[in-house]
């Protein structure tokens, strides 16, 4: 660190009791009182360089034989107001960039300008700050974070705008240009080999050197810097992300429901102490979130659902969450569920995570240009006619189209997945209504969801949260549930949970019936329990499954044999009759709700007698392979 020195006398400065004096054979004749501390000292030193001293004991005199002058709005206080006093007598002082910005303001204060003495104080400073300070690293953050003490003094100086500019300067070039005498340095000897080269580390971490030791700073003045190294327009986006991860984590304390807690029980005293913290925390986070780079990943998802959750406890402003969900949106796919569990403190809502918030990030992430890109159509006088770009070009822009369609259906079904597996933990939740359950469940596109088993067990989690539903609300959870996406282990769960609906029950058994049959005949034996469910509405479950037949005299070439997969026809209408008493006893119940929406199972009672023409086509396929064997 850079440091001046100036005058050649020694310290013949003494307190006695509340004053201060200097050693003199001459006595004093001036008296100055500086925020409760008294000086008495001689007017011909001072006079001679402060002009303001000079024009205040002129403006009063005084015919006693020590002149007061009170300076009682002095900036830096006792500690400046010495190193202006002493630079008058040719004592030696020591000045550096923790007391530069002091020493400044005094001297501005006291008027020693050129103009009163040549080689005065001010200009000394100036020369000091402008060769020296400024070119150092660790100078001119210390420099710019001592301007916090004295912002308006600062600011018509122009020291603090100096000093951004200097940092804001010295990040846009390489360190090795710059004197940098903090930590890093001591980092950048520590990453250098015996042999001389510096070790990969020292080249990962050499573009963002500048983040920690900007993190100091506060909150203004680092926004103020980030801005203009910004709009220098030389540092990548993932630094600035990166810096910005920095700062939060150096700033933003570890954020709990305690914590909020803590704060809700203070905040009837506007002047306790918690909320002035809350309130430069909330000043904080807003500030990051101006900062955020606009680019999409210049900062993780993870860190975006930080400050999300920090939001919600510090209460900030509806414009910062509105861009974080957006921000998150964009780049959804990364999160995993313990990110999305952003704890709610509404007070009307009363449940433990803010759905809402993550409903709006899903409809950011679903409204994004995402559908895939099809390829031009091809003219028929196309090859008669001159393109105005080559062929390899179009196909080159074909290809990234596809590529980025992919990548964005992959991301689709990540997030589908990461959604199951937030309504599992949010099922949870006694609090949480149907209707925000079911919004968030259907809020996926159903080539999204490859399999339903997590979606599944989030709906036999919320059963099991909720046991007080009634018939009704059990099959509006359970209509976005498609059981020919559900896999073995979770058919033969469902197939034996007394929660779900009876419909849901028995479409699961006849999907899995199916699947098994078209497999190879091989049913598994049904579970007692669901003997005597089917037993009850006079359904034979010992009847045996059998294969599809081959026997060409039985089955006409556009019917499939169905003997074994289904009840006889007797036991499919009663069954039929049963489930047509069902959908009519809620019939009165889903039209309260307002949905106006048949059973999504009546396609099961309306089961064809006649075989469909896809499956004789399966059949006939497999019959000409028998017959080749």
């Amino acid at each position: 660190m850079k440091f001046m020195k100036l005058g050649s006398k020694p310290d013949t400065f003494y307190s006695t009791e509340a004053v201060r004096s200097v050693s003199s054979e001459v006595s004093s004749d001036l008296i100055i009182q500086v925020q409760g501390s008294r000086y008495l000292l001689h007017k011909f030193p001072l006079l001679s360089k402060c002009l303001r001293l000079q024009r205040l004991c002129s403006e009063s005199p005084d015919t006693s034989p020590h002149q007061i002058v009170q300076l009682p709005d002095f900036p830096g206080g006792i500690e400046a107001f010495e190193l202006c006093a002493k630079f008058c007598y040719g004592i030696t002082i020591t000045l550096s960039a923790y007391n530069i910005v002091a020493a400044r303001c005094a001297a501005e204060y006291l008027q020693m300008t050129e103009d009163v003495e040549k080689g005065n104080l001010i200009c000394k400073l100036e020369v000091f700050f402008n060769s020296c300070i400024l070119h150092g690293w660790k100078d001119s953050i210390v420099t710019l974070q001592s301007t916090k003490a004295f912002p308006l003094w600062s600011e018509d100086l122009g020291i603090t705008s100096r000093c951004i500019e200097a940092i804001a300067s010295k990040v846009l070039i390489h360190p090795s240009k710059v004197s940098l005498a903090h930590s890093y340095s001591r980092r950048g000897r520590d990453d250098i080999s015996c042999n001389g080269a510096v070790s990969l580390r020292h080249k990962s971490t050499c573009k963002g050197w500048w983040a920690e030791d900007m993190a100091e700073l506060g909150i203004d003045l680092y926004w103020r810097s980030m801005i203009a190294i910004k709009s220098g327009g030389k540092i990548p986006s993932n630094l600035i992300g990166e810096a910005l991860k920095i700062y939060a984590a150096r700033w933003l304390p570890n954020i709990s429901r305690e914590v909020n807690c803590h704060k809700n029980e203070a905040s009837d005293s506007d002047s306790d102490p918690t909320n002035e913290v809350f309130s430069k925390h909330r000043l904080i986070l807003e500030s990051i979130v101006s900062l955020l780079p606009a680019e999409k990943g210049s900062v993780s998802c993870s860190f975006l659902l930080k400050l999300l959750k920090a939001s919600n406890i510090l209460s900030a402003s509806s414009c910062s969450k509105v861009e974080l969900a957006r921000r998150v949106g964009l780049q959804l796919e990364e999160a995993t569920v313990n990110d999305l569990l952003i704890p709610s403190f509404s007070e009307t809502s009363g449940t433990l995570y803010d759905v809402d918030m993550v409903l709006t990030i899903l409809q950011q992430f679903m409204a994004q240009g995402q559908s895939p890109v099809t390829s031009p159509p091809r003219s028929k006088l196309g090859f008669e006619r001159r393109r105005s770009r080559s062929a390899e070009n179009i196909d080159l822009e074909l290809q990234e189209s596809r590529r980025s369609s992919s990548a964005s259906h992959s991301s689709k079904l990540k997030v589908a997945k990461l959604v199951d597996g937030f309504l599992q933990e949010i099922a949870r939740d006694v609090n949480l209504p149907l209707s925000k359950f079911i919004t968030l469940a259907e809020s996926i596109p159903d080539f999204s969801r490859i399999d339903h088993d997590d979606l599944y067990r989030a709906i036999d989690i919320y059963l099991k949260t909720h046991p007080d539903l009634n018939k009704s609300e059990r099959k509006r959870l359970c209509r976005t549930l498609d059981c020919k996406k559900l896999s073995v282990e979770a058919c033969m769960h469902a197939a034996q949970n007394e929660l779900l609906p009876l419909r849901v029950v028995v479409q699961v058994l006849f999907f899995e019936q199916t699947r098994a049959a078209m497999a190879g005949g091989k049913v598994t034996e049904l579970p007692s329990n669901i003997k005597a469910l089917l037993a009850s509405h006079e359904i034979d479950p010992s009847r045996p499954t059998a294969a599809f037949s081959t026997n060409t005299s039985t089955v006409g070439e556009d019917q499939w044999s169905v003997s074994g997969l289904k009840p006889s026809k007797s036991k499919l209408s009663t069954l039929r009759m049963k489930l047509a008493e069902d959908d009519n006893l809620d019939e009165h119940d889903l039209q309260s709700d307002g949905l106006g929406r048949s059973s999504k199972f009546k396609a099961f009672c309306a089961l064809p007698t006649r075989p469909k023409r896809m499956f004789s086509k399966l059949l006939s396929i497999n019959r000409n392979s028998s017959e080749k064997t």
